[in-house]
């Protein structure tokens, strides 16, 4: 097995996260094309219009963080923005689905649902997906602002990509289906999810960045108040006017720092986290051998987390093997009649309590460590007889009090963001060291 040896294990985690630096680092080529997609977002939302995103696969997750983003921010005092994820919708989607074909899925959803001032933010790990590019052509039918983020290469899905990417960003960018492309370049699927995480986030702080200056934004506006979070992420801004061309420069440095941060967050975390990270990847294998089912619970942004972690163990792509694993934040009618009838702190809880056994591994993901019913799942899963696992930030919150949690990852920072960014790592990397392991045996 992989974690057998310390050495071997360390080895193993340390090429994981080593593969990641060049198309993280990369990111930064693109951060003047971050600052006009933002810019033309912030134009857009001024004029009245609504963010529609839409991807399939774990780029469906994606869409629902994305919507999430904007409409419940996570600095306190900004404005929620008008969005809306295409791929949320089960019964839309399998529907059409099944009578016109998945590439219509989504075209259909915006012939119906878009206006001109609209934003569609198509998401596409190799820039070949057919729902995502019809959709992003029905949208500029409509006259609507297209935005695409995508991968460089074609992907296996086996998480043995190299990270540097040999491909144009497929279909997508090869045909300019979009007015704005953010390209990630990498062929290994996962690490392109990541980037994506961090192109999406930076669209949401420097929207909201350029939405604060009226001038940029639309010039018959006035300033909205300005709010310390994001005068704390970006106080150029409010050291006097700057010309638009000026204030998008200013905010494309910015973002080159953000990226830069990012890199060195996860170097950090990848050393602080190797034990940690072979010591669960080893119960997690031991469990699927004997039969164990993964279940997965979060709030907000990490119940589309919460998503991919079970995306990535159930359906990991060609060449990998399937692991069973459940989301328990799909659930729509089982979620709003516990809610009612109950209260929101049971929503995850009551749901191990049913369908849980001895020996299944409980995944809880929040960026507090504190949310009450992840706590309460949490509680209930180690009274199961489950293993639980935990991601977390800062200091892992209440998930790290003795007793919760057997394997607990917690990224030290105080942002949000950033947390979130890393966790999608240390998760992907469990994943590939779990697939290790199983491997061995």
């Amino acid at each position: 097995m992989v974690t057998d040896s310390p050495d071997k294990s360390d080895e193993f985690i340390s090429a994981a996260f080593a593969r990641r630096v060049e198309p993280i680092a990369g990111l930064s080529g693109s951060a003047d094309a971050v600052a006009k997609v933002c810019l033309a977002m912030a134009r857009a939302f001024r004029g009245g219009g609504r963010l529609l995103v839409f991807g399939t696969g774990t780029a469906a997750t994606d869409a629902q963080h994305v919507s999430v983003e904007f409409v419940h921010p996570v600095i306190v005092g900004k404005r929620a923005l008008p969005a809306f994820s295409l791929a949320a919708d089960s019964a839309t989607v399998t529907g059409l689905a099944g009578a016109a074909g998945l590439e219509a899925v989504f075209a259909h959803q915006l012939r119906v649902l878009g206006r001109p001032a609209d934003i569609a933010l198509g998401i596409s790990g190799d820039g070949e997906c057919p729902a995502v590019a019809n959709a992003l052509l029905a949208a500029r039918e409509l006259g609507m602002t297209t935005v695409a983020l995508v991968g460089s290469g074609s992907g296996t899905g086996t998480g043995t990509g190299t990270g540097t990417g040999t491909g144009t960003g497929g279909k997508i960018v090869r045909d300019a289906l979009a007015d704005h492309c953010l390209t990630v370049q990498s062929d290994d699927p996962r690490i392109v999810k990541e980037g994506h995480v961090t192109f999406y986030h930076l669209l949401w702080e420097l929207t909201h960045a350029f939405l604060e200056q009226p001038h940029a934004a639309d010039p018959a506006q006035s300033a909205e108040p300005v709010g310390e979070g994001i005068t704390g992420l970006y106080p150029f801004l409010y050291s006097g006017e700057a010309s638009v061309t000026e204030l998008t420069a200013e905010v494309a440095a910015s973002a080159r720092a953000k990226i830069a941060e990012i890199v060195d967050l996860r170097r950090a975390t990848g050393v602080a986290e190797a034990q940690n990270l072979a010591a669960c990847a080893q119960a997690l294998a031991r469990g699927f051998a004997e039969g164990a089912t993964l279940l997965a619970f979060g709030n907000g942004g990490s119940s589309s987390d919460a998503q991919d972690v079970v995306h990535t163990f159930l359906d990991p792509g060609p060449g990998a093997t399937a692991r069973p694993a459940l989301c328990l934040t799909n659930d729509t009618a089982v979620l709003t009649a516990l809610s009612n009838d109950i209260g929101f702190d049971v929503v995850f809880a009551r749901q191990l309590q049913a369908v849980g056994r001895p020996g299944d591994i409980a995944v809880a993901v929040s960026t507090s460590g504190g949310s009450a019913n992840v706590l309460a799942a949490l509680a209930a899963a180690r009274k199961s007889g489950m293993t639980t696992v935990g991601f977390a930030g800062y200091d892992g919150g209440r998930m790290a009090e003795p007793g919760l949690v057997d394997h607990l990852f917690a990224v030290p920072s105080a942002s949000v963001h950033r947390i979130q960014e890393i966790q999608t790592t240390l998760y992907h990397v469990l994943w590939e060291l779990v697939q290790a392991e199983l491997a061995q045996n």
